[in-house]
């Protein structure tokens, strides 16, 4: 297994419970693969989910300073707090700060049976 970094899942990779997420939060994902390490986050809203590369389009630094801090105070927008850009949670897309109009890499996650599972 390699400690390289790659920023895509093979489809079919369970995460976990839906339960796992509170409704309005997101949470970090590490994954061990034979490719090498990958680094996502998922944000849910009631039932469905929202995956992305954990690595902000501005700087290609992890969007996180604390593990699972992914959104805004008041969870509306997703915000890298190393440089304060502003995503929507539906898209990827900036809508302010230092990368606006960019977006972020998706990570293609579903829910299926109750379980987060890659696309």
């Amino acid at each position: 297994m390699s400690d390289e970094r790659v920023f895509a899942t093979p489809a079919g990779v369970g995460l976990g419970s839906l339960a796992t997420i509170a409704d309005g939060a997101a949470r970090n994902f590490v994954l061990q693969l034979r490719a090498g390490r990958f680094h996502g986050f998922v944000v849910r809203r009631g039932e469905a989910v929202f995956g992305y590369v954990d690595r902000c389009p501005h700087m290609g630094v992890p969007m996180a300073q604390q593990l699972d801090q992914y959104l805004t105070p008041d969870g509306s927008l997703i915000a890298c707090s190393w440089h304060s850009a502003l995503f929507r949670i539906d898209t990827g897309e900036c809508v302010g700060g230092p990368c606006t109009g960019q977006r972020l890499t998706p990570w293609p996650v579903v829910v299926a049976e109750g379980q987060i599972v890659t696309a």
